[in-house]
């Protein structure tokens, strides 16, 4: 049975890990392998790529790495032509690098909004500016975008950057799937709601009083399947809009939230 990524060659930025266990980047750069793609690894932590790229060579997969700032053009053109050097081609884009912080319009300074604009929401314009043209050359591509169900709904705390920076990631995705579906690309949304991953910890265990233990709890209690998520359930989302059994999906905002976004409250 062929692998839904056979020979497709996938950049996955913010594709290392920022700690221990499995952040969303991570996991879709391995389960692209493993579904037989050849892999650019890319992350500004070369050593958080590197290790990425070291478990799929592990399982006989195919990657290679480059430390790249996706918030700056010439990271991205190097990361760019890396990949064409290494793969020749690049057939799916997975956007992935954000940060969280949180905060309301009176408590975010404004060095953390245009922190958290730069590098959730410019670097995704950026990153598409410079792939797009090779995929129309080739006549084929697709695009995945990891926002947030906080671009769409209220998450519990202010997350104003954040949420504004996820929002404008679906706009910009629904614009270049109706510009591009012409030359055969695609682009769509994931949507993550409430997940267990590396990225959420640190950042917003101040909003839970300082206990991540706690704040795990308050999480899973939210969600209506009773636990959160985690990120091979972004990976496995994001694999099937990239792969070919999406090859007329475009311009969806695919929601991976365990009903959460069905609440009222």
């Amino acid at each position: 049975m062929a692998r839904a990524m056979e020979d497709k060659v996938v950049i996955v930025s913010g594709a290392g890990s920022v700690g221990e266990g499995w952040g969303n980047g991570k996991a879709a750069a391995v389960l692209y392998a493993r579904e037989g793609a050849r892999v650019l690894a890319v992350d500004r932590n070369l050593q958080a790529a590197q290790e990425t790229c070291d478990l799929i060579r592990s399982e006989g997969g195919v990657c290679e790495v480059v430390a790249a700032d996706v918030s700056r053009t010439p990271d991205i053109e190097a990361m760019v032509q890396a990949a064409l050097d290494h793969f020749g081609r690049i057939d799916v884009l997975h956007n992935n690098v954000g940060i969280a912080e949180t905060g309301g319009p009176v408590e975010a300074s404004e060095e953390s909004w245009n922190r958290v604009i730069a590098i959730n929401q410019t670097s995704v314009f950026m990153t598409c500016k410079h792939v797009l043209p090779v995929m129309e050359k080739q006549k084929k591509g697709a695009i995945v975008n990891i926002s947030s169900l906080a671009a769409i709904r209220w998450v519990g705390f202010p997350y104003v950057a954040y949420s504004a920076s996820k929002a404008a990631m679906l706009a910009l995705t629904k614009n270049i799937a109706m510009q591009y579906a012409p030359s055969g690309i695609r682009a769509n949304c994931v949507l993550p709601g409430l997940m267990d991953t590396p990225m959420i910890r640190e950042p917003l265990k101040a909003s839970y009083g300082g206990d991540i233990e706690e704040m795990r709890r308050k999480r899973h209690a939210q969600c209506p399947m009773g636990h959160m998520g985690d990120a091979w359930d972004v990976a496995h989302a994001a694999l099937f809009l990239a792969s070919d059994a999406a090859r007329y999906v475009t311009g969806v905002d695919l929601i991976v939230d365990g009903g959460l976004s069905l609440k009222c409250v």
